[in-house]
């Protein structure tokens, strides 16, 4: 009869916090709806892209060191530029609204697939990388990072780790539908419908998403172009330096920080190199590609909808953390170690799990920070990954395209993947020293000292 009662109490609990992340959803709509349009957009053309940029560059051949390479240096240049950007996106989304800077990112990545829409030549798709470069800066991570932003404008404190994994889920169900849509379409539609995708969501965008920032009016009429540069580039540096204090004055903060930036380092680079190591190894094209992307997908939804919201008050998120981290290592190992084609599935299951971190780790900091501090902490943390993004190519790029070659040292195809195992590793043992139960508290005078700063 307990037993039965606990089903009961369970199951009612479940329901409940469905129906509080649909209600926390409704002020979200003109936010997702759009993101939605946007991630199906981009994740259609992961899988071709692999297909697309080998033939272009390595025709005939399954192993291209020089896409491998391509993409890593991308990686890097990225990375580098995102240290500065990504903090500074936050800082001027706290200033000046989330929806003109979530309006600029999402934009950009229509001009690099219009490109490969126009043209697949090795010359088109230099210029396809120069533009995508371009936009991974300017939205890769930005995107999240104001999305999260805005949602902890209108979201309460108790039901932010909700409605993240709401946010996260729809992320991963913009996964499934693209990943469908790049299995089922052929090749020389999947460009030309994501540009579609991708104005539709930039123009709903703009007509019906609401500004949660209200603006003001900072112009200095009287001062020099010079004068305006050197303020602006002044009161960027004392905010992008009030961040970083309020991040390593923050026991939670500090951690969550080390946390993303070894997690990132070892995701980013097998993310960097998967898709070519699987084509490398077994000779994947597009439609498994996208089968194994769906699976991670499918997981993904169930997980960041149900499962989180219902542990997230049962365990806490620190518990939830160390369990999404064992499972990204497991993702990892088994990358670095399969030795047959039906491994990478079996992998690709762990996804359901690893997805968890990032919902998670954003809960963290938007609990760990003050209302008036939320776009500048994720901007400043999402910086810290950027490092993260631009240091893991420097490894991976050369290692794997040096154990997939006859020169290998010894025969293990997928070392790099392992060795990026190791970075998760390492954001595990930091996991561990995370006590969510404790709330960061804030110096007073920092929360002076954050209005005051936009006002200098």
């Amino acid at each position: 009869m307990q037993e039965k009662c606990f089903v009961l109490e369970t199951l009612v609990m479940v329901l409940k916090d469905c129906l509080v992340g649909f209600k926390e959803l409704r002020p979200l709509v003109h936010l997702l709806l759009p993101l939605f349009f946007h991630w199906i957009a981009e994740e259609m053309t992961v899988s071709v892209l692999v297909d697309v940029l080998t033939s272009a560059l390595c025709p005939g051949q399954t192993t291209c060191s020089e896409v491998i390479y391509i993409s890593g240096l991308q990686q890097t240049v990225v990375g580098i530029f995102k240290m500065v950007v990504l903090p500074l996106l936050g800082q001027l989304a706290d200033e000046y609204g989330r929806k003109p800077l979530l309006l600029i990112a999402v934009s950009t990545s229509i001009f690099p697939f219009a490109v490969l829409a126009c043209n697949q030549s090795r010359d088109a798709v230099y210029v396809y990388y120069v533009l995508r470069t371009i936009s991974f800066i300017l939205s890769q991570g930005s995107i999240f990072c104001i999305a999260i932003a805005y949602a902890a404008d209108i979201i309460k404190e108790e039901n932010r780790a909700t409605a993240f994994s709401w946010i996260t889920g729809f992320f991963s169900a913009s996964h499934v539908v693209g990943n469908l849509l790049a299995r089922f379409l052929p090749e020389k539609f999947i460009f030309v419908v994501s540009i579609a995708l991708l104005i539709f969501g930039s123009v709903y965008m703009y007509f019906f998403l609401v500004e949660t920032v209200e603006r003001v009016d900072k112009r200095e009429r009287d001062s020099t172009f010079l004068t305006k540069i050197i303020n602006v580039a002044r009161k960027r540096y004392e905010s992008m330096r009030y961040a970083a204090a309020v991040v390593f004055r923050s026991p939670t903060l500090r951690v969550i920080s080390f946390v993303s930036f070894f997690y990132e380092l070892g995701m980013s680079g097998i993310s960097s190199v998967l898709l070519f190591y699987l084509k490398a190894v077994f000779g994947f094209n597009k439609n498994q590609y996208s089968e194994i992307l769906s699976v991670v997908g499918i997981g993904a939804i169930f997980s960041q909808i149900l499962v989180l919201p219902l542990l997230s008050p049962l365990v806490g998120e620190g518990v939830i953390l160390c369990l999404a981290l064992l499972a990204s290592i497991a993702y990892g190992l088994l990358y670095g170690l399969v030795w047959a084609s039906w491994v990478p599935y079996l992998s690709a299951a762990f996804g359901a799990i690893y997805v968890l971190v990032k919902p998670v780790t954003y809960a963290v900091i938007s609990k760990g920070s003050s209302s008036v501090n939320q776009g500048k902490v994720q901007g400043f943390i999402a910086g810290v990954q950027s490092i993260a993004s631009l240091l893991s190519p420097l490894a991976m790029s050369p290692l794997t395209s040096w154990f997939l070659s006859s020169d290998a040292p010894f025969n293990c195809k997928g070392f790099s993947i392992i060795v990026a195992s190791v970075s998760m590793m390492i954001a595990l043992c930091f996991a561990c020293l995370l006590k969510p139960a404790e709330k960061s508290g804030h110096d007073p005078e920092e929360e002076i000292e954050a209005p005051l700063l936009g006002e200098s």
